[in-house]
């Protein structure tokens, strides 16, 4: 088995999808082709539960009967969890494959303690809505949506916060380096050929100001990814104090 450049997750994502629908056609709708009936505004376009990691995998050639891993990140229940993985360890055809996971939480609650500098590493290609570089305020604004979207989809609704508030404060952080690069990438669509962009940049970014209240969505964000596609792997950040 191999992966080429750029194509491990958009194969993945699609072996998945058609595991799905064959086995749970429910679950696909619910998870896969997520449509919204309703609810809060801004969600015509319901995220997906879950992303990909698989960035290990770019370029990759996997022998017969080489172990290797796939990440998968789901943010709705068990039952989900369940459908999802199973749709996966079928794609690849991996019927010995083990199933490991954990439950993982993160509390959004400001640390208890001064945090005045951080670095952002952004590992697979990230693409920030309106913006050509991650300016902390877009960076925060667009991990807090998020995050918010998938609460109000898939858990205890959308973020009990505020939005103009903590946006301003976000927006008072300076951004004192930034070393990125462009990558291109894109994906064909299996069903009408058409061919999608998955670029974006990656590289370091660093911050200082008054950070205690935003440091907990950079760790939720690791989890999550942030900005557009996040489905097939791109935004997936690292970070740490500094």
């Amino acid at each position: 088995m191999g992966f080429r450049l750029g194509e491990s997750a958009n194969r993945l994502r699609g072996g998945m999808g058609k595991a799905l629908m064959e086995e749970f056609p429910a679950g696909y709708e619910r998870l896969f082709a997520p449509r919204a009936s309703g609810g809060p505004s801004g969600l015509r376009d319901r995220p997906r539960p879950f992303v990909l990691r698989v960035a290990h995998l770019e370029g990759a050639r996997i022998g017969r009967g080489e172990r290797f891993e796939i990440g998968l990140n789901v943010f709705a229940d068990a039952r989900a969890a369940i459908e999802l993985a199973g749709a996966l360890r079928t794609s690849v055809d991996a019927d010995a494959a083990a199933i490991e996971g954990g439950r993982m939480a993160v509390h959004l609650a400001p640390y208890d303690r001064p945090v005045r500098g951080v670095r952002v590493r952004f590992l697979t290609p990230t693409e920030l809505k309106g913006a050509s570089q991650p300016a902390f305020g877009v960076l925060f604004g667009r991990i807090r949506d998020r995050v918010s979207a998938l609460r109000a989809v898939y858990g205890g609704g959308p973020l009990p916060i505020d939005f103009r508030g903590m946006g301003e404060r976000a927006g008072r952080v300076r951004m004192t380096k930034c070393e990125l690069r462009h990558v291109e990438a894109e994906r064909i669509s299996r069903s009408t050929g058409q061919r999608h962009a998955l670029g974006g940049f990656i590289g370091v970014a660093d911050y200082e100001g008054e950070l205690a209240e935003f440091a907990p969505y950079l760790e939720a964000a690791r989890f999550t990814g942030v900005g557009r596609q996040t489905v097939w792997g791109k935004g997936e950040i690292g970070w740490e104090e500094i």
